[in-house]
Formats: structure tokens, C-alpha cells, sequence
């Protein structure tokens, strides 16, 4: 490797490890952090800078990697991890779970802006009168689908669980660099062995609000208004959804039918946020209480709703009418706020198309019953 090619190498591993939407180890909000990465990466390659202003952004630094697959082959080949955290099947269901109808077996592959719908989703279930069947989770932080793909096969349990038939949904999520050939490789896996097998890939919120170069901190997610917030989602739809959309439609076509679908979790997060800012969010006055830290990931609120919006995609129904669920037994309002997240997950999924999920079609909550869940 040429040392020019491989120092870029470098700047783009990096540029890709703060772009995962997920836990990372780098911390872009210094100065001389993503910033000096960008200006090194625009010393070796002038021509990256596309409106010659002598400063290279990150938009343009993807555009480059957009316009040189080499270079992004190369970065998609090289992105190394720490191996998966997997649980053992089962694992998550619980006793509760005795005597319903059983539900599908679901497989949570994840990072860390989902993995935590795997702790979640089985109460809920239950709540709703389903048995949660749990095929398994598997867990890298701050990765790519293909990532998961790549782990070896001791350690890789979804490639098991897959092989062996044993799963009804899995679900999946990427981050900005896509395509992601994971979510090719793990659907064709596992309908091999399942047909009916259905994929959900969740199309996640931007980090630091889209604020990859200079300083970013928690708090100044409050500065946002309803217009910035919609530029800020349309910008994430023009530049990483059409991709993922692109990608699913193409996956679709070659497996001869409509296996694979997306999970709108990012539109759910922008609909709160706007109703924080309108004080339409009981309980919560502050955007920056949504998220635990300047990166992005979510406090109990925002995992709840994510959650919801996993729970409506997977059982095709409803979430509302379901109880409060453990994570916002103490917050204020809770009641209120638990109803406005359900409402908000069943719009955002029914309102999007690649979701799977249509309203006419889609059936009622299953609750019967109240239920409590357990702290």
C-alpha cells in the first residue's frame, strides 16, 4: 500500500468510526480532533474539496469516498471491531411469557443505538398478550451490519441461530456507510433456511445531530427550532435513507419478494422532539433530556419509543393501550408521555412506506388485560 493511500486509509477509518451511529471511542467535539483528520485527509487528496474554499467537510469528504469505491471498499474491508457480545438464546423471555400465544422468534442484531429494544421488546410483548420467543442478541458497538458478518463463526451466533432455521425477524441496523453488505448477506442466509423469514433494519437518528466536524455538546441540541429540525431530517432522508431505501429495494428484487423492511425509528425522534419544543412532551421541557450523552444515545424516554416503533414494525399492531413499561415507572407524567410515545411510534411506522405496516391491514393492539411491568 502506497504510504499516501494508506495515511487516507487512516483519516477514512476514522471519519467512518465517528460516523457510526452507535458507541464510539472517539471524541469528535475536540479541536484538532476531526478537524485535523479532514485536513490531512484534504492535503493528500485536493481534489476532494469540491468547492475549492480550501476546507474540506465532512459532506465532501463522503462524496469523495462516494466517487472513489476503492477507497471505500477498502475502508468497508478494513473496519475492525472488538468481536460480538451475544446472549444465549432465550436469554430475554421470561416467565410471563407461559401460556400465551407464541410470537415470532426474534434475533436483536444490533448497535448501540438499538440493542437495547432486546430488553425491552420482551415486556412489552407479553403486555400485549404475545409470548416473546427470543432467537438471541448480538451486540458491536459502533458497527457496520457487515461487521457481525465478518465475526468469526465461534463467536457469531446470529449466522448460527440463522442456519439452523431459528428465526421468524431479525433485526438489524447499520450506520452511515452504506451500502451495508451485511443486510445482503444476513437476509439471503436466513431465508435459505426460513422463507418466511422477515428482515427490519432500523434507519436510526444522525449523531450529534449531524454536527461531525467542530464542537458539539448535549445541551445545544435544545437550540434546535422545528424548521432546523426539519432541514436536519431532511438532510438525513436526501443523504443516508434514499441509500438504505435504494438498498432494500434492490435486496427485495434479487430475493423475489418483499422480505426486508425499515424500521423509521430517526422520523419517531424528530416527531418528540418537535413536541418537546411545542411543550407537548408531558414531563419532558428539554430536548437534551432525550439523549445521555453529546454522541446521541438514548435515555429511557427515547429508548422506549424506539422500542415501540420495533414492537409495531415486528407484530404488524398497535402499541397504545400498552402499560407504562418499567424504564419510565418514575418519570413524570408517566402515564401521559407513555401514551404520546406510543402514538408517535404507530405514526411514524404506519406513515412510511418500506415499514411493511399499513394501517387498514394492520391488526389491534392484543391487550386484553391490564398488565404491570415488573420494575
Amino acid at each position: 500500500m502506497k504510504p499516501a493511500f494508506r495515511t487516507l486509509f487512516i483519516v477514512a477509518s476514522l471519519l467512518g468510526a465517528t460516523l457510526l451511529i452507535a458507541q464510539t471511542a472517539v471524541n469528535t467535539g475536540k479541536k484538532g480532533g476531526m478537524e485535523a483528520r479532514l485536513a490531512m485527509a484534504l492535503k493528500l487528496y485536493p481534489d476532494s474539496d469540491a468547492d475549492k474554499n480550501g476546507v474540506l467537510s465532512l459532506d465532501e469528504a463522503m462524496k469523495y469516498l462516494e466517487a472513489h469505491p476503492e477507497l471505500k471498499a477498502l475502508l468497508a474491508s478494513k473496519t475492525k471491531s472488538g468481536g460480538p457480545n451475544t446472549s444465549t438464546p432465550g436469554e430475554f423471555t421470561t416467565p410471563s411469557s407461559s401460556g400465551l400465544p407464541a410470537g415470532p422468534r426474534v434475533f436483536v442484531c444490533a448497535h448501540s443505538f438499538m440493542i437495547f429494544t432486546a430488553t425491552m421488546l420482551p415486556k412489552m410483548t407479553e403486555a400485549a398478550g404475545i409470548a416473546y420467543q427470543d432467537a438471541g442478541r448480538q451486540m458491536i458497538g459502533g458497527s457496520r451490519t457487515q461487521q457481525h458478518w465478518d465475526a468469526p463463526d465461534e463467536k457469531n451466533l446470529a449466522k448460527k441461530v440463522l442456519r439452523e432455521g431459528g428465526v421468524d425477524v431479525l433485526t438489524l441496523s447499520p450506520h452511515m456507510l452504506l451500502p451495508d453488505e451485511g443486510i445482503d448477506n444476513f437476509t439471503k442466509l436466513g431465508l435459505e433456511k426460513n422463507p418466511k423469514l422477515r428482515v427490519l433494519v432500523q434507519a436510526s437518528w444522525p449523531a450529534r445531530d449531524g454536527n461531525m466536524t467542530g464542537e458539539f455538546h448535549n445541551a445545544m441540541r435544545n437550540d434546535a427550532t422545528v424548521e432546523s429540525l426539519r432541514h436536519l431530517r431532511d438532510m438525513q432522508r436526501e443523504q443516508w435513507n434514499t441509500k438504505l431505501e435504494a438498498q432494500v429495494a434492490a435486496l427485495n428484487a434479487a430475493v423475489g419478494k418483499e422480505a426486508v423492511h425499515i424500521v423509521p425509528v430517526g422520523d419517531a425522534v424528530f416527531a418528540l422532539r418537535e413536541h418537546v419544543i411545542a411543550g407537548k412532551a408531558p414531563g419532558i421541557t428539554r430536548q437534551a433530556d432525550l439523549f445521555k450523552d453529546d454522541l446521541g444515545h438514548p435515555l429511557a424516554a427515547l429508548s422506549v419509543l424506539v422500542t415501540y416503533c420495533h414492537f409495531a414494525a415486528i407484530h404488524q399492531r398497535s402499541p397504545v393501550g400498552l402499560p407504562v413499561p418499567a424504564a419510565l415507572k418514575d418519570a413524570p407524567q408517566a402515564q401521559e408521555l407513555n401514551a404520546l410515545l406510543q402514538q408517535l411510534a404507530w405514526q411514524a411506522v404506519t406513515q412510511y412506506p418500506l415499514s411493511g405496516v399499513k394501517t387498514a391491514a394492520a391488526k389491534p393492539s392484543a391487550i386484553t388485560r391490564p398488565v404491570a411491568f415488573a420494575p
